[in-house]
């Protein structure tokens, strides 16, 4: 798509005057933002999504995404639809294969788009009254086919880039608590206005009153649509149809410590409403003030660090020390006439992705049948790309049977329940929201009175980690990373699948596991034919490259396999190298012991060629010419060696028939196979076999390939030309006799 036609699209998605009427009351501006465009991949696991990520400023009143997806080749490759998924606040936890996500874990759908992609495709998407903050946009193709793909080799490629423009108000009204604002609203021109909502805020209401429309029979009638709140996809507005002269909405756990919008709508065509509107707020429970005493806190987080977790996150052996040490730390921080108990929390970055929350006054938390306890887990934005965990263990064994911990989880005004009669309850969220997180805590139990077990203690273990449980055994967790912003995801292996590698039901079996692992470390063992042929026919210099290949490529797949069948003998990294460099080099000698050149240009060729290929291998080690590149050259000094010395001799070169029957044309064909075997045909499913068919072909190409012993050349590859003898020689008359070493060059037999 042309830059010309992407600009017109954007242009139309902007300023557009009749899809975004102007409001005569305030004043809007344009803002434009642009991701540079990103190569899809199929889905396999989460790094293969392209996560964009936008921020959406405060007061906008619509939000349009432009979605552009172009084609990067010109020859045909078929139809693919490009999923699409937008996500508030934290990336977006999608699951298009359909896998099983782990015990106790929970996330919030997000928004998908199909778009079906031919040469070039776009689409736009407009949100109303968007929520402010950080948005995300992540995209790929369809499920992964399996098919390896060689790295150079041409193949279907898709950019996707992804654009914003937004329109905001710079002078909204301020709606005050408990005061009136005259306000006008008509079809074309809505009211918009925003409050604050301050924190411990329990319930919110507005209220639009004294409407009128002018004159006529019905100009008391509102006809008003009050819409309380923004969108982010998770929740909606809070929407009321006013009729009559007036109405109301309300909103209960409202966001705290925030701005809402409010925005009053009118009905009526080609008429204006004029009306009052009013807010209130209740706040119905809040801590007791801790003063300004800073010196109290920094007493606490240094008894916190002296102290090495004496007291047990385990259950307690008696209810009585509990309850008391519950008394202590209650007592440090409210009165028990308090309505609530809000607990300080201890932040602390362990490593990147890792928060660790601890309460100030130690891991046990009072919690009783009276009073909630809350605490409070603010969560930044660099902090959503991992997973938060909640853990609640019950200090008390005896009754757990009789007592329950009801838990409350906040974000945003926006709550998760959960009920803990069991001594450890466990909740894991995926990619958290950025947002000041409430946990509370209240006792209940069975009967309507607990009784002697009023009050328990409780440790609450909410910790941010890369990823669920790290991936487990059968995956790996992988730090991503789109610009600056960090997440992390599981790459899973040996069939397993999920969001943390928990999900068996395509997993391969041990059994199956150990056969791949055998089939692709035994079958360099086909190298050994190769290496005896070499030392038969005196070419040392290339038997030492074949055993150097069968060694590393043998502990190399012994090192890369999926599953718990794995063997490495030093670092992985080091093994592939090793194994890539030998690979290519053994192709290398051969083709060149194939020319039959002089030794002192064969062996520098040697020699160059092994420092260029390890040069190329440290540059791309798996791009496609990095193995082309060295065949290429040395079929062209083969061949050019051959053609010289068919025109000299004026006879073909390789003369005899038998050489081209028998060894030439089959080791070309096991060639040929391999490596269409290597290039085209190799999958994850059938990796394990056609890899190893790989390493019998090329071994054993190698064993026809290699020219027979030339007739000048002695044990250990030396030729006759190069005295090696050290012996005594006699002089006559001043000169040394010497042995005949005339070289019979490019011999045949």
């Amino acid at each position: 798509m042309s830059a010309d036609v992407l600009e017109k699209k954007l242009c139309l998605c902007t300023y557009n005057e009749i899809l975004w009427p102007t409001d005569g009351q305030l004043t809007f501006v344009s803002e434009l933002s642009s991701k540079p465009a990103q190569k899809l991949s199929k889905y396999g696991w989460y790094g293969n999504v392209r996560l964009q990520r936008f921020h959406i400023p405060e007061e906008t009143a619509i939000a349009c995404w432009l979605f552009v997806v172009t084609k990067g080749h010109t020859f045909q490759c078929g139809q693919h639809n490009v999923t699409i998924h937008i996500q508030y606040g934290a990336p977006p936890v999608i699951n298009p294969v359909g896998s099983v996500f782990p015990n106790a874990t929970l996330w919030s759908p997000c928004l998908s788009l199909i778009l079906p992609v031919t040469s070039h495709s776009s689409t736009t998407f407009n949100l109303s009254n968007p929520a402010p903050g950080d948005w995300y946009v992540g995209a790929h193709l369809p499920e992964d086919d399996g098919r390896i793909e060689q790295k150079g080799f041409p193949s279907c490629s898709y950019f996707f880039q992804p654009q914003l423009s937004v329109r905001k108000a710079v002078d909204t009204p301020i709606l005050q608590q408990g005061t009136f604002l005259q306000q006008t609203a008509a079809s074309d021109r809505p009211a918009r206005l925003k409050l604050y909502v301050p924190e411990f805020a329990s319930s919110l209401s507005v209220s639009v009153a004294d409407c009128s429309s002018g004159e006529g029979a019905d100009s008391e009638n509102c006809s008003l649509v009050l819409r309380l709140g923004s969108t982010s996809l998770q929740q909606r507005p809070v929407t009321v149809n006013c009729s009559g002269i007036g109405c109301s909405a309300a909103l209960y756990n409202p966001p705290w410590d925030t701005w809402l919008r409010v925005v009053v709508e009118s009905s009526l065509d080609n008429r204006t409403v004029t009306f009052s509107i009013i807010s209130n707020y209740t706040v119905g429970c809040k801590p007791k003030s801790v003063g300004l005493k800073v010196d109290d806190d920094i007493n606490k987080l240094r008894g916190n660090s002296s102290d090495t977790n004496s007291t047990s996150a385990g259950n307690s052996s008696a209810i009585g020390d509990a309850i008391t040490f519950g008394n202590e730390s209650a007592s440090l921080l409210t009165p028990l006439s308090a309505c609530v108990w809000s607990i300080p929390v201890l932040c602390e970055e362990v490593d990147v992705l890792s928060l660790r929350f601890t309460p100030v006054n130690g891991p046990n938390v009072s919690v009783t049948d009276t009073h909630p306890t809350l605490l409070t887990y603010p969560l930044n934005t660099q902090a959503t790309g991992g997973t938060l965990n909640l853990q609640l263990t019950l200090n008390t064994v005896s009754t757990t049977d009789l007592l329950h911990i009801h838990t409350y989880t906040l974000f945003a005004g926006y709550g998760v329940h959960v009920n803990a009669s069991v001594p450890k309850a466990v909740v894991r969220l995926p990619f958290p929201q950025s947002a000041t997180w409430y946990l509370t805590l209240q006792l209940t139990c069975n009967s309507s009175d607990c009784g002697n077990t009023s009050l328990v203690s409780v440790v609450p273990e909410v910790f941010l980690s890369a990823c669920v449980e790290d991936c487990g055994t059968y995956g790996e967790c992988r730090l991503l990373r789109s610009y600056s912003y960090l997440y992390a995801a599981c790459v899973c292996k040996a069939g397993w699948s999920g969001w943390g590698c928990t999900d068996d039901s395509t997993a391969q079996s041990f059994c199956r596991q150990l056969t791949a692992t055998l089939l692709l470390t035994l079958s360099n063992l086909s190298f050994l034919p190769a290496i005896v042929v070499a030392i038969k026919r005196c070419y040392i210099t290339e038997a030492s490259v074949y055993l150097f290949t069968m060694f590393f490529s043998t502990f190399y797949h012994a090192c890369d396999q999926p599953g718990v069948a794995v063997m490495c003998i030093m670092d992985y990294d080091t093994l592939q190298y090793c194994d890539f460099l030998g690979s290519i080099c053994s192709i290398w000698v051969t083709i060149l012991c194939m020319a039959r050149i002089s030794d002192t240009f064969k062996y520098t060729l040697f020699m160059l060629g092994a420092l260029l290929i390890a040069m190329s291998m440290q540059l791309d080690r798996k791009g496609l010419w990095n193995l082309l590149g060295p065949v290429l050259c040395a079929i062209l000094f083969m061949v050019t060696a051959w053609v010289y010395r068919g025109v000299r001799r004026r006879h073909c070169y390789p003369p005899s028939w038998k050489r081209w029957v028998f060894f030439l044309i089959p080791g070309a064909i096991f060639a040929m196979i391999g490596v269409c075997l290597y290039i085209f045909a190799e999958t994850e499913v059938n990796y394990y076999y056609t890899h190893s068919l790989w390493h019998i072909l090329v071994a054993s190409c190698v064993v026809f390939l290699l020219p027979p012993k030339e007739k000048n050349r002695e044990a250990f590859g030396w030729s006759r030309g190069v005295s090696w003898d050290w012996s005594w020689r006699p002089r006559v008359c001043g000169y040394t006799l010497c042995q005949s070493g005339k070289d019979e060059l490019y011999t045949v037999t």
